[in-house]
């Protein structure tokens, strides 16, 4: 089988020329005969691949000098812990905002090192709606404030970004950074797992307001405390270096694409396509979520006849459509629109829905 159109909602896809260079590279990288996997990670060559790769991130996302680029390991649920131990200590509380399976997650994780006060959720109507912020109980003695701006199972995604005073504000951008641009000075803590929008799993992407890599913590091994890694340029340990740079690739294509305002206006459209044939069905398809809540990165669907989901997926794999299959815990269907899947991955979708509703409705 040659290339399919995929909508896999993690690991996703990557984009198609970033892995043609990849490949191309892969037995001898920047004319040193050998892998970039091969490489020492102290040695010139990667050093100067690392350094760019922050450079292009600093400069797609406008990230100012105050704040510190780490790329490290593990995944955003390792963080969901680690985050709280940096920036809080014993006594201290956290706000968290629940808009979905991700954010209640990080909540529960963060429990036995932070006081969580869930400030606001939307779990009580099936988290179709994102809570709205006049109801946000926030506690303005609270050490930070988080939430996640796109929640990758329910399909709820914030537009704006939430005033949260003077509290310094953490999101979990795994499903949407470098989805469009972003104001990076609204946040005090920004991370995300690589394997949506970044390149492979295994890496995650922070970006941390210096002022607060000081915060004292509590005591911890010095490979959970973000200042050390900061300080050591995110090499304290080996790092992930094909990760590394492969993201590095990723953000070199995304510049080569136009930047980030060039991208944000191609997911609007594409999201707006899918949309539009899910609500233009008859009720075939169903997209549960409020309208103004709908994520352009997550699209969650059903069918109006359940009995035809086994068909659907096996005929959409069958036509090229790779990971439609909805999260266990709602079924259905699911299409991730990430960066690196091309307007004409959602045109062919949508065709096959439009024949798919005309033969089994």
């Amino acid at each position: 089988m040659g290339r399919v159109w995929n909508f896999s909602a993690g690991p996703a896809a990557l984009p198609q020329p970033v892995l043609e260079q990849a490949q191309r590279e892969l037995l001898d990288w920047n004319g040193s005969g050998v892998s970039v996997m091969e490489q020492s990670h102290r040695g010139k060559r990667f050093i100067a691949m690392a350094e760019q790769a922050e450079a292009d991130l600093r400069e797609l996302l406008e990230v100012p000098d105050d704040y510190a680029v780490l790329f490290l390991q593990g995944g955003a649920t390792q963080h969901f812990a680690q985050i709280p131990m940096n920036l809080a200590g014993p006594d201290d509380s956290a706000d968290y905002i629940l808009s979905g399976h991700w954010s209640e997650k990080a909540a529960s994780e963060a429990m036995p090192y932070v006081r969580v006060n869930v400030a606001a959720s939307s779990k009580a109507d099936g988290y179709l709606h994102l809570p709205p912020r006049r109801g946000w109980a926030l506690d303005p003695r609270a050490t930070y404030v988080h939430y996640t701006p796109n929640e990758t199972i329910h399909g709820v995604e914030f537009h704006d970004v939430p005033d949260v005073g003077e509290v310094p504000l953490v999101a979990d951008m795994s499903s949407n950074i470098l989805s469009g641009p972003l104001d990076v000075r609204r946040f005090g803590l920004i991370y995300a797992g690589a394997q949506k929008n970044i390149g492979p799993s295994g890496l995650v992407l922070m970006i941390v307001r210096r002022d607060l890599l000081a915060r004292p913590g509590r005591p911890m091994a010095r490979i959970f405390r973000y200042a050390e890694h900061a300080a050591a340029g995110s090499m304290l340990n080996t790092p992930n270096t094909f990760g590394w740079y492969l993201a590095g690739l990723t953000f070199q294509w995304l510049k080569g694409q136009g930047g980030l305002a060039a991208v944000g206006k191609r997911n609007r459209a594409k999201a707006a396509l899918l949309y539009g044939a899910i609500d233009g069905s008859d009720g075939f398809y169903r997209n549960p979520v409020e309208p103004a809540s709908r994520s352009r990165m997550n699209v969650p669907f059903t069918l109006r006849d359940g009995t035809l989901d086994a068909a659907f997926l096996a005929e959409s794999e069958a036509a090229g459509l790779l990971a439609l299959k909805g999260h266990k815990a709602l079924g259905g269907m699911r299409a991730s629109l990430y960066n690196a899947v091309p307007p004409e991955a959602v045109e062919a979708l949508v065709a096959f829905m439009h024949d798919f509703a005309r033969r089994h409705g």
